[in-house]
């Protein structure tokens, strides 16, 4: 058995060799990639090359390795070959330790500087400036819904989404002491107290509820303040001094948060992208049937609908709506013409790659 233990671990070393050979020819035919977009002044990163990429692998994808790994190991080989060509920026609500942070390395990968901005509006502002390469900030919560600040802010930015992703929200009670002696109060975003409410109604029903800017800004605070918890997310063990008290305090055990990239590339075709909008209509009736008939008559797919008040007293609104297919697709095209013509407000947000499922090409398990 020693013998075969030794043939196989052999066989394995083999193995990396071979991989660190082909690594290595990778990152030399992205530097000559990275030589003519340099001539031509092209941007870095191409998001929809890069979904086209994993989407590919998790086609492909034989097994044992499952496809949420595959795409895992693959993140990284393309962010350390695209630190070759130039490390980007990229900004976040933090401070460290937020789910934020975690979601840009989700996207990115490791090879990248990530920024911790003190508010989604410096997010923007950073990534509008040029201060970073892109912004990543939350858009709606599974169990909370929109995240209203940001949708806000589309409104206002000439950024463009150039992609998303989802990422499981697991929340954890933490304290200074690990216990909850002493501890009169519970700071964290308004989404986490709101997303964990019915574990706190059960347990610490006397705990007063208190809102500050992020998990990882409530995990700090615990940390200096003995009558403090926090609720936090992993990302916070290790950069503060907080210990966790309870584990997956959320109520629902699916709680998920869809993110965005935000920046001032307009993504090309990927051929599985969506396209998001903010639309106003005029006040008469029938109008946001007709606003939005274009879309069935051309056989356009509507993932999300969602109306925020326009914030100016007189009870208009903004219906924000993802579309699924690219702008320059000639379905996706003809409709958005119509609807152009007859709303009030149009704006396109972006046309970008769709998430790349974790679960797709995986292989069957017996």
């Amino acid at each position: 058995m020693s013998d075969r233990l030794s043939e196989l671990r052999t066989r394995i070393d083999d193995v990396d060799r071979r991989l660190l050979e082909l690594l290595s020819e990778r990152g030399r035919l992205v530097l000559e990639v990275g030589a003519f977009k340099h001539a031509s002044n092209a941007p870095v990163l191409r998001p929809e090359r890069e979904a086209q990429i994993l989407r590919r692998l998790a086609e492909r994808n034989p097994g044992p390795l499952p496809a949420s790994a595959i795409a895992s190991i693959w993140r990284e080989v393309i962010s350390a070959c695209r630190e070759l060509e130039r490390r980007l920026r990229i900004a976040y609500l933090g401070p460290v330790g937020t789910f934020s942070e975690q979601a840009v390395h989700v996207q990115f990968g490791h090879g990248v500087d990530a920024l911790p901005c003190p508010s989604f509006d410096e997010v923007f502002r950073a990534t509008e400036a040029g201060t970073v390469d892109f912004g990543v900030v939350p858009v709606e919560n599974s169990t909370e819904g929109a995240v209203n600040r940001s949708l806000d802010l589309f409104l206002q930015t000439t950024l463009k989404i150039c992609g998303e992703l989802s990422i499981p929200i697991k929340h954890n009670l933490v304290t200074a002491s690990g216990t909850m002696e002493g501890v009169t109060r519970v700071c964290a975003h308004a989404q986490a107290l709101a997303q964990c409410a019915g574990w706190l109604n059960r347990h610490h029903p006397n705990l007063e509820r208190v809102p500050v800017s992020s998990n990882a800004e409530g995990a700090r605070l615990a940390a200096l303040e003995p009558h403090t918890a926090g609720i936090a997310g992993d990302g916070v063990l290790g950069q503060y001094e907080v210990l966790v008290v309870a584990e997956a305090i959320q109520d629902d055990p699916m709680n998920r948060t869809r993110f965005v990239v935000v920046g001032h590339h307009a993504c090309a075709p990927s051929g599985e992208d969506q396209t998001s909008l903010i639309l106003s209509v005029p006040d008469r009736a029938g109008a946001v049937h007709a606003l939005i008939e274009p879309l069935a008559r051309h056989g356009v797919s509507m993932k999300r609908f969602e109306s925020r008040p326009a914030r100016q007293g007189n009870w208009e609104y903004y219906f924000y709506i993802d579309l699924l297919g690219h702008e320059q697709d000639p379905p996706v095209a003809a409709a958005l013409a119509e609807i152009r013509a007859h709303a009030a407000y149009f704006k396109s947000i972006g046309s970008y790659p769709r998430e790349v499922s974790p679960l797709r090409g995986a292989p069957a398990l017996s």
